[in-house]
């Protein structure tokens, strides 16, 4: 049955199968969405300026540039959501997709349910962002983050965090002191279907200390509790002593 909210969002779906792509336009269709077809990479980046679609479906085997390369040329100009869609299983690949800049992959064959579950995954995660409140707050000296605005600001700089990144701080934040299970920040932040894949926290736990902290081998802000979680530090408590 259709979701009410996220109806009629656009779905640019990018697969040299023309038969997959059908296939997958008839099921994104039937779950209220208006989808666009692409069968290469380069028809996917005018598609993508065309239609400006709120997620991406992007396979990694394309006949002119591969997904990756691809990737790389829509994270130049957009932070549109992205899917990678693959038939490699390999952890290797999966991760150097995430680390490029997509929000998740889907490792075919898949069935329907599952990727319209992934899709509205993203797309809960990726919308409404910053949306609360207007309160700043001062870490220390070097990082102030501005909730309602979505902002984060190292050094006077203003840092640029992805979707899933700044909704991964949000919550450290929001429970700065207190230990962040994998389990409760996947549910949090990527939702009850990623239970079974705490490597994202890992690597988007990463991605933060690498923009956030002066030396990320060796972190002040975003301490991991060795077998549990993570847990930001209790800056309220630290500034009123």
């Amino acid at each position: 049955m259709p979701d009410d909210q996220f109806k009629n969002r656009t779905i640019l779906v990018v697969d040299d199968e023309e038969r997959m792509a059908r296939f997958i336009h008839l099921n994104l269709d039937h779950d209220g969405f208006q989808v666009v077809e692409a069968y290469n990479g380069s028809d996917a980046i005018e598609a993508m300026r065309d239609s400006m679609p709120d997620l991406i479906l992007l396979d990694v085997m394309l006949p002119d540039l591969d997904g990756f390369e691809v990737l790389k040329m829509i994270r130049e100009v957009s932070t549109v959501p992205v899917i990678m869609l693959t038939a490699k299983g390999e952890e290797e690949d999966r991760v150097r997709g995430l680390e490029l800049g997509a929000d998740d992959y889907v490792t075919k064959p898949f069935s329907p349910r599952e990727l319209v579950s992934r899709v509205r995954a993203v797309l809960r995660r990726t919308e409404g962002l910053g949306s609360g409140a207007h309160e700043i707050l001062v870490v220390d000296d070097r990082l102030k983050i501005d909730l309602g605005r979505g902002e984060i600001w190292v050094d006077g700089q203003l840092i640029k965090l992805r979707p899933t990144e700044y909704r991964l701080l949000y919550h450290l934040v929001q429970n700065a002191g207190w230990v962040q299970t994998y389990d409760q920040l996947l549910a949090k932040v990527w939702g009850y279907e990623y239970r079974d894949e705490p490597h994202y926290v890992r690597l988007y736990i990463n991605y933060l200390r690498q923009k956030l902290e002066q030396d990320p081998s060796n972190p002040k802000y975003i301490l991991t509790e060795r077998g549990v979680g993570y847990r930001f530090v209790d800056f309220r408590r630290e500034r009123s002593k």
